[in-house]
């Protein structure tokens, strides 16, 4: 008999393999954080003995959801500037807020954000903000995968007085990253219409040096692009790839609007990865992106909830469903977009948008990354499909326990690395002083 440290039964299992297997009344063989067997319960219980051994019940289990492109600490936004258009809504607003922040009010709420995406299903998320140390400290205390860039502006920030400093900045998060398997760093200029050619060129020669890959928001509403083209004559990802930032990896959030042209040069990228988020795109009004034809063309493709101020939540269920129902009804398509394709998305996307090729599947191998649903909540009964319950049933309040390496970090409401009641304590003061300044 083989050793292992825990062996997890559930009813049913969605492995997102290549054949995406679906096991009943099957079980998890973890160790070293890491997945060695998955199968039938009774073949599991009579290769392996468990160091500790743990039944879910009437569950499903399924890989951790993977949330790609979000801004954690905006928790502290969240509500704060609602039904506004995105330029008004940054300009106006989020900007002026976010030069008042600190690096303890971003943990702080980098803390609470993870919370909620632990809380419904997400194991991992692809973030950019300002004060990155802080993000990847909360990311340590509360155990969830992260991959950060800090923000790189053509202006100050709170955190790094110019964009020269926000890649000295960026190259310290390495640094402090090195030897950690759940955190790792992006290069992150925020986009096109707040930098210019000298910052967008040394962010990709810094990507270059140090091996990394490039996240920046592109194309993501039609005054962006008009403005893009009024002060460079082109659109902004034909602008990006005339100074070359496709020749690294590069993870493009939201690409609302894209012509013919620019799926063409997206197709031609050396590795690029579409993070779509619908629910922002429809808040903020800033248009449809054209996901089903991506799809179609072959292009990477990601899901993400985009920060709690613009969402306004971090729940990748909900981001299923606005996926999915969004590009049918705009198709006026029932057929476009199926639960599969957007689970897809959520999971094997999202492992690729990290730059994880043992994510996203329960597989021998991977990373022991997961999440389990109760099947008997109401909503989820019955289940004859259980993909498409994930994306059109499942609320992400079904979720009973979330791991991370074979970690428990979220079970049957408790977060296992922090206490949540301190936390919401802790917010509740800070918001009681902010309304007090306002």
């Amino acid at each position: 008999m083989r050793q292992c440290s825990l062996l997890l039964h559930a009813q049913k299992i969605l492995t997102q393999d290549a054949q995406r297997r679906i096991l009943e009344d099957a079980s998890l063989a973890i160790n070293d954080g890491k997945i060695v067997d998955i199968g039938p319960r009774r073949q599991l219980e009579c290769n392996w003995q468990a160091t500790r051994t743990s039944d879910l019940g009437n569950v499903l289990i399924l890989p951790g959801l993977i949330n790609a492109h979000t801004h954690a600490a905006m928790t502290l936004l969240r509500g704060y500037a609602d039904d506004l258009p995105l330029l008004q809504w940054l300009e106006q607003k989020i900007f002026p807020r976010e030069a008042q922040l600190t690096a303890e009010l971003v943990e702080l709420f980098s803390l609470l954000g993870f919370a909620e995406m632990l809380a419904s299903g997400t194991t991992a998320c692809l973030d950019m903000y300002i004060f990155e140390k802080a993000v990847f400290a909360a990311a340590r205390r509360a155990g969830i995968r992260l991959t950060a860039g800090e923000g790189v502006f053509g202006f100050s920030s709170a955190c790094c007085a110019c964009w020269q400093d926000a890649l000295q900045y960026t190259e310290e998060l390495v640094a402090s990253t090195a030897q950690e398997s759940r955190l790792k760093v992006i290069v992150s200029p925020h986009s096109v219409y707040t930098t210019d050619p000298q910052i967008l060129t040394a962010s990709l020669h810094l990507a270059e040096k140090l091996n990394l890959p490039l996240h920046l928001h592109l194309s993501e509403s039609p005054q962006e692009v008009a403005q893009c083209q009024k002060a460079h004559g082109q659109s902004p990802i034909a602008y990006l790839s005339r100074l070359g930032l496709f020749s690294r990896p590069t993870k493009l959030a939201h690409v609302v609007v894209c012509s013919d042209t620019d799926l063409d040069i997206l197709s031609q990228a050396k590795d690029t990865t579409i993070l779509h988020c619908p629910g922002s795109n429809m808040k903020l009004a800033s248009g449809c992106a054209r996901i089903p034809l991506m799809h179609q063309r072959g292009l990477s493709l990601a899901l993400g909830t985009d920060g709690p101020a613009s969402n306004n939540q971090l729940n990748m269920f909900l981001e299923m469903n606005r996926a999915a129902l969004l590009h049918k009804l705009t198709a006026n398509d029932p057929e476009t977009m199926p639960a599969s394709t957007v689970l897809d998305m959520a999971t094997l996307g999202g492992a690729r948008a990290l730059g994880h090729n043992d994510l996203g599947s329960l597989e021998i191998g991977n990373w022991a990354d997961l999440t389990a649903l109760d099947l008997s909540a109401p909503n989820l009964v019955p289940c004859y499909e259980p993909a498409s319950h994930l994306v059109y049933a499942a609320s992400g309040h079904e979720v009973v326990l979330t791991m991370v390496e074979g970690e428990i970090l979220y079970d049957h409401g408790t977060f296992t690395r922090f206490d949540y009641e301190s936390l919401c304590r802790e917010v509740t003061k800070v918001i009681a002083s902010i309304r007090k300044m306002a």
